[in-house]
């Protein structure tokens, strides 16, 4: 029998957490929950909306389970606050990790953690609590993801890096080997690591430029 899992959200990852614990996990999504002040509808994808105020009266955490389905937002301060809330009301916190990924760390991922398809976790990787990982990207054997964290698509983490609380690692990102990512880091789009990262750094690579040229005085396109 499937266990019954509330979710905290109703937006985006909220809808995608539904379609993925829906379609592979022995989990069954039965409601959605927010702060009272942030309902718009007591009504999400089909499935009731509750306060979180009274989430734990109309579905006991000795009965369901549950899962934080929030981003970065504020440095993932906010998926911090109400993961620790949820598990001081009782709940058990539960991880998504997709049939489809790579996970070769003998389980060493946390509570509350979104992984999804196509990501490589090699041997000796440890992820930590409320980790979400987006598709498509490389973790590199003895590796440490600490708790709170959030890492996009596509980037590549070399062996034995360790990545601080708290942290954001942008889309196609590229971390070498044996570096450590201070807590509250922000390493975006497209930059390249190749030293520590101070706590609270921000690190940015470089955009593209638009040409000079326009695309209708190009030849051959």
């Amino acid at each position: 029998m499937r266990r019954p899992l509330v979710i905290f959200g109703s937006g985006d990852i909220a809808q995608l957490a539904l379609y993925y614990f829906s379609t592979d996990s022995n989990y069954e999504v039965v409601a959605f929950t927010v702060d009272a002040n942030y309902i718009k509808d007591h009504i999400f994808c089909g499935l009731p909306v509750v306060p979180f105020e009274d989430v734990s009266k109309i579905y006991p955490p000795d009965t369901h389970v549950f899962f934080v389905a929030l981003s970065y937002s504020k440095l993932n301060a906010i998926r911090k606050e109400k993961f620790l809330a949820a598990k001081g009301m009782g709940y058990k916190m539960v991880s998504y990790i997709s049939s489809r990924a790579t996970v070769l760390n003998d389980g060493a991922i946390g509570e509350n953690c979104f992984v999804f398809e196509d990501n490589t976790i090699q041997p000796f990787v440890t992820i930590g609590n409320n980790v979400t990982l987006w598709s498509g990207n490389h973790i590199g054997h003895h590796s440490v993801v600490h708790d709170h964290t959030f890492i996009a698509s596509h980037v590549v983490i070399s062996g034995g890096v360790d990545i601080g609380e708290q942290c954001f690692i942008g889309v196609n990102a590229t971390l070498r080997d044996h570096i450590k990512i201070g807590d509250r880091c922000v390493v975006g789009a497209g930059a390249l690591l190749l030293s520590d990262a101070a706590p609270e750094g921000v690190y940015m690579g470089i955009a593209t430029e638009r040409a000079k040229v326009p695309s209708t005085r190009l030849k051959g396109i």
